[in-house]
């Protein structure tokens, strides 16, 4: 893993006390997007929500500094703060991070909680097609200049060696949410997904407006594991 610079400044923020979940967040959001499952769940559980580089309190650094190495090493840190073994959970962007840490680094990772999220692409058409979506919607964006590369895919590493990660996992989804829908049989194919829910009259934004649903699924799969 090859990062472009020195660690930069990231907002970290914890609470509670129990088994540590560590929870990432999408593309230009922020991790004030989790508050309502860190209010439910932090009673039982030590929650770990983080800005990434360029978004919210973290520093955002110049452009060609936002890799996926870069994120993966920020995510590094991140873990740092939590008990491990520890749950890994992330919403959209933050699940596909999630998924390469936890191929990076298997023993870190008790469990999977994957949000809306996505494992990549193999046909480099789709691929490219993402990409230039990305592009799009960043054009019409107020974010550090560059950072909309920590979004776009450059490989298919991660949904290529996706049958690697043996850890318990949790799929969550928007019941409206078609975009990512296609992905829950990827992971439940390749994955030990042990459950899927699907959240009524939610779109992609699911942990927002629904996050103490969330949590109860979160807490009933940290149960078993």
């Amino acid at each position: 893993m090859t990062t472009s610079e020195e660690p930069i400044h990231l907002e970290i923020a914890e609470q509670g006390a129990g088994p540590s979940v560590v929870l990432t967040h999408g593309w230009v959001d922020d991790r004030h997007t989790w508050d309502g499952t860190v209010a439910a769940l932090s009673g039982d559980h030590h929650c770990i929500t983080w800005d990434l580089r360029g978004h919210g309190d973290s520093a955002a650094p110049p452009p060609g500094q936002y890799t996926r190495d870069d994120a993966l090493a920020d995510l590094t840190r991140v873990v740092e703060s939590a008990d491990t073994p520890c749950v890994l959970g992330g919403h959209s962007l933050g699940g596909y991070l999630s998924l390469a840490y936890t191929l990076l680094h298997p023993d870190h990772v008790r469990g999977l909680v994957l949000v809306a999220a996505g494992p990549g692409f193999r046909n480099p058409d789709t691929m490219a097609q993402w990409n230039e979506s990305v592009d799009t919607s960043a054009a019409d964006l107020q974010i550090p200049p560059g950072s909309e590369a920590i979004s776009k895919h450059v490989d298919s590493w991660v949904i290529d060696n996706l049958d690697h990660i043996t850890v318990p996992t949790l799929v969550v989804i928007g019941e409206h949410d078609k975009r990512f829908k296609a992905s829950v049989g990827v992971f439940e194919r390749d994955l030990d997904v042990r459950s899927t829910v699907v959240v009524p009259d939610a779109g992609h934004r699911v942990h927002v407006k629904h996050g103490a649903a969330l949590a109860d699924a979160i807490r009933a799969f940290t149960a078993e594991l």
